[in-house]
């Protein structure tokens, strides 16, 4: 396995291995690898004759007073990790790399960064969609995996993808959970205990909701958030920035629950904030 620093660098790597007819799976991730990621990555391994995984916390998509410094980053271990999984590349650039002085050009996907996590984490999609194009622009892959744990990154990535006409098959995979229900997230990690044990809550609401739908034949999607947001809120400590049942492609809020839709929330428990949805097609 290699581990390269520097897009030039990588970039006349893959381009040999690429004009010898390899096909090329990238796996973007910030690190502190987990569940989620390993399971892109095996599909990745399973899908592509070179798997490249791309370690960079991407400064661009924090905001002010987010959590970029205490982000974690425990390289060693994500580079075992990978080193197990056969992974063929790990692509770690320094910030001044991907950024360098008087960079001034950055990509916005309309509409769907504005809603949802966009409303609370003002320009946090446009640093996405920006560290993605590059990423592809950097490695040229065939394909790349992507965890519906984000699921409106997901979309924005997939809506920009086929825009700008980039070739390359975007993948999304299932969320990845705990045994207790939990989605996988690297930041679980800055849950106490009982913030961990009671966070469970949340995707138990979710579930809950979709569960009205099937079975009760709920409809009115603002009664069902309201009862969603109320078990949430038996978490201490939870503050919900938002619960919406929304449309799985276009993110359009949605007023009656009925398939296909997505229903999402985010909640901050502590100084902890968590994402998590379920999607009910049929």
């Amino acid at each position: 396995m290699k581990t390269i620093s520097f897009p030039r660098k990588i970039q006349k790597h893959l381009s040999k291995l690429k004009r010898a007819g390899k096909t090329v799976g990238l796996v973007p991730t910030m690190g502190a690898l987990h569940g989620g990621h390993l399971s892109l990555i095996r599909r990745a391994r399973r899908e592509n004759d070179v798997v490249v995984v791309s370690v960079f916390v991407n400064p661009s998509q924090f905001g002010q007073g987010e959590d970029f410094r205490r982000y974690p980053r425990p390289f060693a271990r994500d580079k075992k990790l990978c080193e197990k999984e056969k992974v063929d590349v790990i692509f770690n650039p320094p910030p001044q790399t991907m950024y360098p002085k008087g960079y001034l050009t950055y990509i916005s996907v309309d509409r769907m960064s504005d809603v949802l996590c966009g409303k609370h984490r003002p320009g946090h999609f446009k640093g996405v969609a920006t560290v993605v194009a590059k990423l592809f622009n950097i490695v040229q892959p065939d394909r790349a995996y992507f965890g519906l744990k984000d699921f409106q990154q997901a979309r924005i990535i997939g809506r920009m993808t086929a825009d700008l006409n980039v070739p390359v098959d975007v993948v999304t995979c299932p969320t990845v959970r705990e045994k207790d229900g939990l989605a996988m997230s690297s930041r679980n990690v800055y849950l106490g205990k009982s913030q961990r044990k009671n966070s469970v809550l949340i995707s138990e609401a979710l579930h809950s909701a979709v569960d009205m739908v099937k079975c009760r034949k709920a409809k009115n999607a603002d009664k069902i958030i309201e009862k969603v947001k109320k078990d949430i809120r038996r978490i201490a400590g939870a503050r919900v920035d938002y619960v919406d049942i929304c449309d799985p492609e276009t993110l359009e809020k949605k007023t009656v629950a009925k398939p296909p839709f997505v229903i999402l929330a985010a909640v901050r428990i502590g100084k902890t904030r968590l994402i998590d949805n379920v999607i009910l097609l049929k």
